[in-house]
């Protein structure tokens, strides 16, 4: 195992034998779901730095995998979507982490009259190498652990989590980002990596190494901040602002134009006529909004007119629209 994976597995190993409430700092609400009660260990082992929990990808009784167990509190949100025996998977490498999280689970149990604890099948593994067949999930999820892999351990993670993925599943990520320069002193420290703090990488090459790995659609769900690493309390000269980032990673086909790619752009056609055609399949109707991916936002705005607008990323996408 790489120094920096080393370094993961023993603050994890930490954290799972004593809750550290400080380790994360998670960026958005926990779910408040009809008879679901979260034990408060769960709340206190919520090692993330957003959500990858979303009611909309969760239809139809899916399959579920979840990386990095952590307490358990996002596996035993998946499995209220999916109430069914190994609905939903929770793979760790951490031995202390898988105990905690079955702990936490039968402390579950025994608080929510609709979970079994059977709905949840934990197995040890890596993310590098899932302990999962190919092409058999419907939404896998992972929150705040790719952004502790070097380049080329996501890439191995990334085809991971796409090889197992049926074709249009769901890949539900939360990570840190940051535009700054990211000083090698820093994300080469093996366990500011293992804390998700100096893995960051740009939005720009965080989403290309999602495309990379073949999705076809993806989607910017949030982008918020997180935190900052400053002069004086890092080895930095400059401030670090880093952005946790929310993103759906869909396994459709590739597009021959290049993937599709939701930052939260929309259009809105104003001009004299009921609706504006691009003869490419977007349909602008009058003064109505329509979210556009990236590419289309881009050849919209080359056609030069002056009776269509188009916005700005708003880094918050929730479906609908067109590509």
């Amino acid at each position: 195992m790489n120094s920096y994976l080393d370094t993961t597995v023993d603050v994890y190993k930490q954290a799972a034998l004593k809750p550290d409430v400080g380790l994360c700092c998670t960026t958005t609400p926990i779910w408040q779901l009809p008879e679901l009660q979260i034990p408060k260990i769960m709340q206190q082992m919520n090692y993330g730095c957003g959500s990858t929990v979303h009611p909309r990808d969760l239809v139809n009784n899916p399959r579920i995998l979840y990386v990095g167990v952590g307490g358990g509190m996002e596996v035993l949100q998946f499995a209220y979507f999916s109430r069914q025996k190994a609905g939903v998977i929770g793979v760790d490498v951490v031995d202390e982490m898988l105990a905690a999280c079955d702990q936490n689970l039968a402390l579950a149990e025994n608080e929510n009259a609709w979970f079994k604890r059977d709905f949840v099948e934990l197995r040890k593994g890596t993310a590098l190498n899932l302990p999962v067949e190919e092409s058999c999930i419907d939404v896998a999820a992972q929150n705040c652990l790719f952004n502790i892999f070097t380049h080329e351990d996501l890439k191995k993670a990334l085809a991971e989590m796409y090889r197992v993925l049926k074709p249009h599943g769901r890949l539900v990520l939360s990570d840190p980002i940051t535009e700054n320069q990211m000083p090698d002193s820093l994300r080469n420290d093996s366990r500011l990596r293992a804390l998700c703090l100096s893995g960051s990488l740009s939005m720009k090459e965080y989403l290309q190494m999602i495309t990379d790995a073949g999705f076809g659609t993806v989607e910017v769900r949030a982008k918020r901040p997180y935190r900052i690493l400053a002069p004086g309390q890092y080895d930095t000269k400059e401030m670090i602002f880093l952005d946790s980032i929310e993103v759906c990673a869909i396994k459709d086909p590739m597009p021959a134009d290049g993937p599709c790619i939701f930052t939260g752009k929309a259009a809105i056609y104003f001009g004299e006529g009921e609706y504006f055609d691009d003869q490419k399949g977007h349909v602008l109707i009058n003064n109505q909004p329509l979210a556009v991916c990236d590419k289309t936002a881009s050849a919209i705005q080359n056609l030069g007119r002056k009776d269509i607008y188009v916005s700005e990323s708003t880094f918050f996408y929730d479906g609908g629209g067109c590509c």
